[in-house]
Formats: C-alpha cells, sequence, structure tokens
C-alpha cells in the first residue's frame, strides 16, 4: 500500500489523499488543471480511478513486463472499459484538449489513469483508437518509463499472474 510520509511524520495513506496533499503543498507544480472547471472534472475522474473498476483490476491484474496476446476481457471487464473511455472523452470535451493528455498539460488524472492505460496495453484491451493513442503516450511519457523500469526491478518466479497465453515483448518507443 503506498504511503507519503511528510517532513513532520504525518503520514498520508491514501492515493487521492496524497495528491491533494502534495498539489496543496507544491501549488506551483501545476498537479491539477488551472481552469476551476477542469480541476473539478480532473478530481472527479480521479475518485473514480481510485475507487473504482473493480472488473478490470479483477480480470486484468498490474504487470509490466510484457503484452498478452489472445487475451478475451468478460463483459464487466469491457463495462469498466467503455466507463474509463467515456470518462476520457468527458475530460478532453470539458478541457478542450487536442494533445495527447486529458487537460491539456500532464496532471494528477494522467497520473492516475497510467495503471489503466498499461493494463490496456499488457492486455491489448479492446479500446478505441483514441483511447488506444491515449495509451501509447502514456507508456511512452518518461515518467511512466522510470515507473515501469522501478517496478521491473523485482523479478517473480514464477510469475504470478501466468494466463497460459501467448505473450509478446512489451511495446518501445520507435526511434524518431
Amino acid at each position: 500500500m503506498p504511503a507519503l510520509r511528510l517532513p513532520d511524520g504525518t503520514v498520508v495513506g491514501e492515493t487521492l489523499a496524497m495528491a491533494e496533499t502534495l498539489a496543496e503543498r507544491h501549488p506551483d507544480a501545476g498537479l491539477w488543471p488551472a481552469d476551476p472547471a477542469a480541476r473539478a472534472t480532473a478530481r472527479w475522474l480521479c475518485a473514480a480511478m481510485a475507487s473504482g473498476f473493480g472488473a478490470l483490476r479483477g480480470a486484468c491484474p498490474m504487470q509490466l513486463q510484457h503484452v498478452w496476446e489472445g487475451f478475451d476481457p468478460d463483459a464487466d471487464t469491457r463495462q469498466d472499459l467503455e466507463r474509463i473511455e467515456d470518462l476520457w472523452r468527458h475530460a478532453r470535451s470539458q478541457s478542450r484538449s487536442a494533445g495527447p493528455w486529458l487537460f491539456g498539460a500532464y496532471s494528477l488524472a494522467d497520473v492516475f489513469y497510467a495503471p489503466v492505460a498499461a493494463r490496456i496495453v499488457g492486455y491489448d484491451l479492446p479500446v478505441s483508437a483514441d483511447a488506444r493513442a491515449y495509451c501509447d503516450a502514456t507508456i511512452h511519457d518518461p515518467a511512466f518509463k522510470t515507473w515501469r523500469a522501478a517496478g521491473l526491478e523485482t523479478a517473480y518466479e514464477p510469475f504470478p499472474y501466468e494466463l497460459g497465453l501467448p505473450k509478446r515483448d512489451w511495446p518501445v518507443a520507435k526511434a524518431a
């Protein structure tokens, strides 16, 4: 379970509370969108991520090692994916974001949805072209790459989430 220890010793042990605490302590970091409506929407999306999508989490445990081929998500997982895509579309519509991130500039909303993007990529889940582009931008972002590299430092033997499906290498950025 993640936790944040503040300089005064206070421990914050929930991701949304950690995000709010960091944004409060570092207001110039731009962790939330500057626009009040976009900021409220970003908080809503983060809360939905922190408390929801149980079918996706259950069917697709977090793994960053490879891409499963032939994974067939059940109806509940597909419903979670549809809800996620609805939220992402709403964020982009509300913020008028034309770039890769949900609210224009990279924000805590993108941080919170990085595990979702990793699951979509890692299980090759069926999503729209727009959602796939967002996931690709996420997994090729330097912060995500650093997070993934740290996660890969732990080796599991045997691999705890074996599915018995073919797998291929995790996508890497194409050379420019």
